[in-house]
C-alpha cells in the first residue's frame, strides 16, 4: 500500500463545515486544508459545506470516500449539531458513523480527527447563548469527538489554542463576526501540519 502511494499524487479528503471550507477566509486557498494539502503536494477534495451538521455530511459527503478513496482524511464536524441544540449523546451516534465508515474502508486512510475551535469569545457567539454556554457545549462535544477518535487510533489534534492564538487581532475574525479570518487559518493550518508532519509526512517517501 505505502509502495503504491508514493508513485503517485496521494489523495486527500477534507471532511466538515464552514471550518473546514473556509468561510470567512479571502478564497478557499486560504483554508486550512488548501494549506495542508499544498505542504504535501497533495490532490485535495473538499466537499464541506457552510452550515453542515454530522447528519448532512453522512447523506452528502460520506459518498466520497468510495469515489476517490482517499489516502488522508481529516474531519473536524459538529459545531453546527451544537447551535442546532442536538445534544452530545445524538451527536455521538451520528459522529461514530463517520469515523466506522472511514475507518472500515478497504484500504484505510491515515485520519486525523480535529477538535471544534475555540468560538465562545467570538462577537457572534451571543447569538447562541453566550460565552460560558457555548463554551461548555464546545468542551461536552470535544470530549465525545476526542473519546471516539483515541477509540479508533486517529490522530486527535486540538486546536483549541491555536484558535485563540491572535484573538483581538486585525482580521483574526471575519467580518461575519463569527468565523476565522485569513491569518486565524493559517495558524490552524500550522497547528494542525505540526500534528500531521511525522504520520502524514511520512507518507510521501
Amino acid at each position: 500500500m505505502e509502495r503504491t502511494r508514493r508513485h503517485r499524487t496521494l489523495r486527500y479528503l477534507a471532511l466538515g463545515d464552514s471550518y473546514t471550507i473556509g468561510t470567512g477566509a479571502s478564497d478557499e486557498s486560504h483554508s486550512w486544508p488548501s494549506i495542508i494539502a499544498r505542504r504535501l503536494n497533495a490532490e485535495l477534495t473538499n466537499p464541506s459545506v457552510n452550515g453542515y451538521t454530522t447528519l448532512d455530511l453522512i447523506r452528502d459527503e460520506l459518498p466520497y470516500l468510495e469515489r476517490i478513496k482517499p489516502d488522508l482524511v481529516s474531519i473536524l464536524i459538529g459545531v453546527n449539531d451544537l447551535v442546532q441544540g442536538r445534544p452530545p449523546d445524538l451527536y455521538r451516534d451520528s459522529l461514530t458513523r463517520i469515523y466506522d465508515a472511514v475507518r472500515d474502508l478497504e484500504t484505510p486512510p491515515r485520519v486525523a480527527a480535529i477538535s471544534i475551535p475555540t468560538w465562545s469569545y467570538v462577537p457572534a457567539a451571543a447569538d447562541f447563548g453566550g460565552k460560558d454556554q457555548v463554551a461548555k457545549l464546545t468542551g461536552a462535544f470535544n470530549a465525545v469527538a476526542e473519546q471516539e477518535a483515541r477509540a479508533r487510533n486517529f490522530t486527535w489534534i486540538d486546536i483549541s489554542a491555536a484558535s485563540t492564538a491572535g484573538a483581538g487581532a486585525p482580521g483574526w475574525i471575519a467580518s461575519d463576526d463569527l468565523h476565522p479570518g485569513d491569518s486565524q487559518y493559517a495558524v490552524w493550518a500550522e497547528a494542525i501540519w505540526s500534528a500531521l508532519r511525522d504520520s502524514w509526512g511520512a507518507t510521501l517517501g
